[in-house]
């Protein structure tokens, strides 16, 4: 995958893509970062740029400061010679992927097979690349083995840990690698690589994004049909909140969050939950929209027009103190308190 595709992390891939136009790519990497926001994907990206037959050249404004009259060079894999085509299809001889076997640890024995050949000039390809995968399940005597590789790399050798538990790597090993922090995604961003490459319609791809926690990966986990009725619940009830101020009727709305649908209380503390996440999105964007912020910045861009209604009565302050009884609510769900009374509770609160 070419860095141009690459959803979110523009100025990581502007960076690397900067550092390999100049030739000054370290020869290890820590990429860092919450698990299924496009770690992997760059790493992929950055050995398919290294090695691409026909590069594509070009200037990265987001480098330019205000005292810089030019831009700085980038390169980017053109994602359709021999080169690129290989390392997408994971056959590329020179670009070597390490990740946890059926144990859920990457063995000693695995590293050294990476080592031994990285000690060697590239077959094909202009310059080796290992990524390791989920490097924080190296097992100590694999990451022992490869801290002499770290601090003394082969010149035609670069090794990508990709991690989304860094600090479990051993100081010695963290000390050797230069680290990338990747951020989670904006909801837009999973939202549109969602609808782009999983074929999620609009709707779906909305309520998977908003409770992603700006995680592709964790959208792909969930039941997209669940997060759009969590959703559209949410969106009920907040409605219903800024037009009944009877305690009474506003208890009567919040029944049907609560109610059984199969599958024990647990399904219905899941329910709720489901329902709470996307309460505290809709609440973030209508304080955004109460204030004159970004729409951009919306996770939830498809409901602006309602939402921009309800901004009317949830003015930020009052949004942003339903945001805290929403985020109350959450932390006594996994207190394990009762999903009734819970429930019962927030209303009343809005």
């Amino acid at each position: 995958m070419p860095f141009r595709d690459i959803v979110g992390h523009k100025r990581l891939v502007s960076l690397l893509s900067r550092a390999i136009a100049r030739q000054t790519l370290p020869p290890s990497l820590l990429f860092a970062g919450p698990a299924g926001v496009g770690k992997r994907r760059v790493a992929m990206a950055v050995a398919e740029a290294v090695n691409c037959l026909k590069p594509r050249m070009g200037s990265d404004p987001i480098s330019v400061s205000d005292r810089e009259m030019g831009s700085d060079p980038i390169r980017d894999a053109c994602g359709e010679c021999a080169s690129c085509k290989r390392i997408a299809r994971g056959v590329h001889l020179d670009v070597l992927v390490i990740e946890p076997g059926d144990s859920g640890s990457i063995k000693i024995e695995q590293v050294r097979d990476a080592i031994d050949r990285a000690d060697y000039r590239p077959f094909e390809g202009k310059r080796r690349v290992v990524i390791i995968d989920h490097a924080d399940a190296l097992v100590a005597q694999a990451q022992n083995a490869l801290l002499k590789t770290l601090e003394e790399p082969p010149s035609a050798s670069v090794f990508i840990l990709v991690s989304a538990m860094p600090d479990s790597l051993l100081p010695t090993v963290l000390s050797r690698c230069p680290r990338l922090r990747f951020g989670p995604l904006s909801a837009a961003d999973v939202a549109g690589a969602l609808i782009a490459s999983h074929g999620y319609s609009d709707a779906d791809a909305r309520a998977a994004a908003s409770d992603a926690d700006g995680s592709i990966g964790r959208a792909l986990e969930m039941n997209s049909a669940d997060l759009t009725d969590a959703r559209d619940d949410a969106g009920r009830l907040l409605d219903q909140a800024a037009r009944v101020s009877d305690p009474s009727r506003r208890l009567d709305a919040v029944r049907g969050l609560t109610a059984s649908k199969g599958g024990g209380p647990g399904a219905e503390r899941d329910q709720l939950a489901a329902c709470l996440r996307a309460l505290a999105s809709l609440l973030r964007d209508t304080s955004i929209l109460a204030l004159g912020g970004d729409r951009r910045m919306l996770g939830n861009a498809d409901l602006e027009q309602p939402l921009t209604a309800l901004a009317r009565t949830f003015d930020a302050r009052r949004s942003m103190a339903a945001y805290a009884a929403v985020d109350e609510a959450l932390a006594a769900l996994e207190r394990n308190a009762s999903p009734k009374v819970v429930a019962d509770w927030l209303v009343l609160q809005l």
